[in-house]
């Protein structure tokens, strides 16, 4: 579990399965996703969530407000294995409930995952993905210090061509940029 001033990054929970389906219901916090997701499909998430975590001792988490616990989404760290030219990488990610946007939990949770990912796992670079509309994910990028790499921009491959979500952007933090301002984090 990894804690900052307002949120807990915890193992899922069975509970967490309802609010999660919910959020994934959403089309505004699914805008940037080909779709919304089934009941059936956001459980199938938490499953795959979990048993990542569970084999690498890392995952993207299910976040909670410490101070009424209340479940909010996920952030944390995920393994890319699919075929792009980055891979295989490590990357940070998050998915919050409506209801949150707009209070910063996405980068607190986002700057604990990154400290776990570079002090205790010793990762030398962390990458971060997202539709090239979605400004809101890429201010988030940029608050982490993380930098867009353009030449980099590419395809989803999970995404037929054409589709309007299908060019994804590339940001990258390296250990080394990280150590020196550590202050922002």
């Amino acid at each position: 579990m990894l804690t900052t001033p307002r949120l807990l990054l915890r193992p899922w929970q069975p509970s967490d399965l309802l609010p999660f389906a919910q959020l994934n219901v959403d089309p505004e916090v699914r805008r940037y996703f080909p779709s919304t997701l089934t009941r059936q499909e956001s459980d199938q998430s938490v499953a795959r969530y979990s048993a990542h975590i569970d084999r690498h001792g890392f995952g993207f988490w299910a976040a909670e407000r410490r101070d009424n616990g209340a479940f909010i989404g996920f952030v944390g760290l995920d393994t890319i294995d699919f075929e792009v030219p980055f891979a295989p990488a490590v990357e940070i990610g998050w998915r919050l409930a409506r209801a949150y946007w707009g209070y910063g939990y996405a980068t607190e949770g986002a700057q604990a995952s990154l400290r776990y990912g570079f002090e205790v796992l010793g990762l030398d670079e962390i990458v971060s993905i997202t539709a090239v509309e979605n400004r809101r994910s890429r201010a988030v990028m940029a608050r982490l210090g993380m930098t867009h790499h353009p030449d980099e921009d590419f395809d989803h491959p999970a995404l037929p061509h054409g589709h309007p979500l299908q060019r994804h952007v590339l940001y990258r933090l390296h250990q080394r940029q990280w150590r020196s301002a550590p202050a922002a984090l």
